[in-house]
């Protein structure tokens, strides 16, 4: 997915952030952070990398999703003495060695580093990896308005920080924590026959979630926990939990 490249800088930029997001800018140093924003309800508008920059940061966010969060983030300005814009930056995703400049992703060292620049693209395995680890991917599992960051592995993925005080979203995430358990949540799956990628997932009959991203004969999957024992499918395929 294209991603887009947006600047903040100006003296309250770091106070800015750190009210509104999920993680703690006090963690970012000069490197990178892994966060989101919610809706005041606590649903996910947008997740992106916040990525030390000089006297500012970038946030490295989806294309589809970077018009929406400037609009946002204006807003919530109001008198705060810091400027957006996006730029004409483009991110690189490798594995292997990390050059000089390129920043390990946050999220799990599987999956490679990024690197901003004039390049841009990334590893043919990266959605594998992401199977495999319980990454969720901006506008493919991750839905504007709808999804809960807990239930898509944030804590799991370093994005979320329960001990930085308030952001917007964060007396609903909170609770979603010291609930017992999750009900509903992301999940690795085994498939096996056709079925695309937002096929709703069935156990005896009932609703048990939906199939996301596939690669092979793995998926990730949105389920309900007390649906998803046995076999089930998905169209003409058979899911099974792993």
């Amino acid at each position: 997915m294209d991603r887009a490249i947006v600047r903040l800088a100006g003296e309250d930029h770091v106070d800015f952030l750190q009210g509104l997001i999920t993680n703690d800018m006090a963690r970012l140093g000069g490197g990178i952070l892994y966060a989101a924003l919610l809706t005041p309800q606590g649903k996910y508008l947008a997740d992106f990398f916040v990525v030390a920059d000089g006297d500012g940061v970038l946030l490295d966010v989806a294309e589809p999703l970077a018009d929406d969060l400037i609009k946002r983030l204006t807003m919530y300005r109001l008198r705060a003495k810091v400027s957006v814009e996006k730029t004409d930056l483009r991110v690189l995703v490798g594995e292997g060695d990390a050059p000089d400049g390129a920043h390990i992703d946050p999220r799990h060292p599987a999956l490679g580093w990024r690197l901003y620049g004039s390049e841009c693209g990334q590893f043919d395995s990266y959605d594998d990896r992401r199977i495999e680890h319980l990454v969720p991917q901006s506008l493919q599992e991750l839905i504007p308005n709808d999804s809960f960051i807990l239930e898509m592995n944030f804590e799991e993925l370093n994005g979320v920080d329960f001990k930085k005080g308030c952001y917007v979203g964060q007396e609903v995430t909170a609770r979603m924590k010291h609930k017992t358990s999750l009900r509903k949540g992301l999940a690795r799956v085994a498939v096996s026959g056709d079925a695309v990628p937002g096929t709703e997932i069935m156990a005896d009959g009932k609703p048990a979630g939906q199939l996301f991203t596939r690669s092979g004969d793995e998926a990730l999957a949105y389920l309900r926990f007390d649906r998803a024992e046995g076999q089930m499918s998905a169209g003409d395929a058979l899911v099974t939990r792993l």
